[in-house]
């Protein structure tokens, strides 16, 4: 694997950790796609360092069991502002 992407890879996890941002935010920061940080974070980091991996994988879990009230948080915000 290139070094580039290793640096890449090893940059967005740490990101992750410091911040638990999500993909979306984290490919923002990064400027590169939602696709490339997932795959960088569910493949690549594996591979690079599995004990970051696993940490990882704690926060996207969370990640997962938020968004649908998130997702209606922000439901509410906009009908309310447009109210």
């Amino acid at each position: 694997m290139d070094k580039k992407i290793i640096n890449r890879v090893k940059n967005e996890a740490k990101y992750i950790l410091a911040t638990k941002e999500t993909l979306r935010n984290v490919a923002k920061k990064f400027s590169v796609s939602k696709s490339t940080v997932h795959k960088d974070i569910s493949d690549r980091l594996y591979y690079i360092s599995p004990k970051l991996a696993e940490k990882i994988r704690i926060i996207l879990d969370e990640h997962l069991l938020t968004r649908h009230i998130k997702g209606g948080e922000k439901t509410k915000e906009k009908y309310q502002s447009l109210g």
